[in-house]
C-alpha cells in the first residue's frame, strides 16, 4: 500500500469503529507502522468517523509529530509499546466497546474460551491492571500481556488490538465486542459453558490451517493448546492431522 492508501484506509477503519458504536464522539486511536522509526496516527481529539486523510499525522517511534496538524494522540505510547514488544505487527487499533467495558467494571474475565470463531482468531481476551488515560500508565499496563495476544483490555477503558494491517486489527475489536456481548447474554441467563481442552486442541488446529499469523491469549492451567510455541502432543498431533483432513487441507 502506498502511504495515501493507508491513510485511507485508517479513515475507512475510524468510520467503521464510529458506526459499530465502538469509538464514539473523540474516543479511540488508530495507527500504522510505515517504516522503521515512523507511525502514522490519528491526531488528538479528532471524531474517528469524520476523519479525512490530510488529518493523520505521521510520529517517530519516541512519540514527537514529524508532519501533520494537531497533536499526536494522547495514548500514542500505548501503541509504541505494542510495536516495541511485538515487531511482526503493523498496525494498533484502541477503542471503546461498551460491552467489553461493562464486564471489565463488573470484574467478568473475557479469558473464558467460549465462542469457537473468537478462540482461533485471538484466543481468550485479558484484562490489564487500571492505567489513567491519556498517560504513559497504559503502555506499562499491557506490556506483558500484549507479548502474548493480540487483544487486551484495558480495565474500565477500553481495549487495544493488533494486526498484520489496520483492517486485521479491526476486525479483531469487532471480535472483542462480540465475545463481550455473547458472554453477557450467558451471565444474563445464568449459563456460561466454556470449550473443552479437546475443542480448542482443534480449534487451533484451525487457526493454525487458515490463519497461523497473531497471538492467541490463555490463562497459565487454562487450555494451554493455544499458547505459542506450545508444543504438540502426539495427541494433539493426531487432532490436528484429522482435523486438517476433515477441512481438505491435509
Amino acid at each position: 500500500m502506498t502511504e495515501l492508501e493507508q491513510r485511507k484506509a485508517v479513515c475507512d477503519v475510524g468510520r467503521r469503529l464510529y458506526e459499530k458504536n465502538l469509538a464514539l464522539a473523540t474516543d479511540g486511536n488508530i495507527s500504522i507502522r510505515l517504516g522503521p522509526d515512523r507511525y502514522l496516527c490519528t491526531p488528538s481529539g479528532v471524531p474517528k468517523g469524520f476523519m479525512k486523510p490530510n488529518d493523520l499525522l505521521v510520529a517517530d517511534g519516541a512519540g514527537r509529530k514529524l508532519s501533520g496538524a494537531g497533536k499526536v494522540t494522547s495514548e500514542f505510547n500505548t501503541h509504541l509499546v505494542c510495536y516495541r514488544e511485538r515487531p511482526d505487527i503493523h498496525a494498533v487499533v484502541h477503542a471503546h466497546p461498551p460491552k467489553a467495558i461493562g464486564l471489565s467494571i463488573a470484574e467478568i474475565d473475557l479469558t473464558e474460551l467460549v465462542l469457537p470463531e473468537v478462540v482461533y482468531t485471538i484466543g481468550g481476551i485479558p484484562t490489564s491492571g487500571y492505567a489513567t488515560p491519556g498517560t504513559t500508565e497504559g503502555g506499562e499496563a499491557i506490556v506483558d500481556l500484549i507479548r502474548q495476544c493480540d487483544a487486551v483490555m484495558l480495565d474500565r477503558h477500553g481495549a487495544v488490538t493488533v494486526g498484520q494491517d489496520v483492517y486485521d486489527a479491526l476486525f479483531k475489536m469487532e471480535k472483542v465486542e462480540t465475545a463481550a456481548e455473547s458472554l453477557l447474554i450467558a451471565h444474563l441467563l445464568g449459563n456460561v459453558r466454556s470449550l473443552d481442552r479437546q475443542q480448542v486442541e482443534k480449534l487451533e488446529a484451525v487457526r493454525e490451517a487458515y490463519n497461523p499469523h497473531g497471538r492467541a491469549y490463555t490463562e497459565a492451567g487454562a487450555e494451554d493448546a493455544l499458547a505459542p510455541g506450545a508444543a504438540n502432543t502426539p495427541e494433539l498431533d493426531r487432532i490436528i492431522a484429522e482435523t486438517l483432513q476433515t477441512l481438505g487441507l491435509a
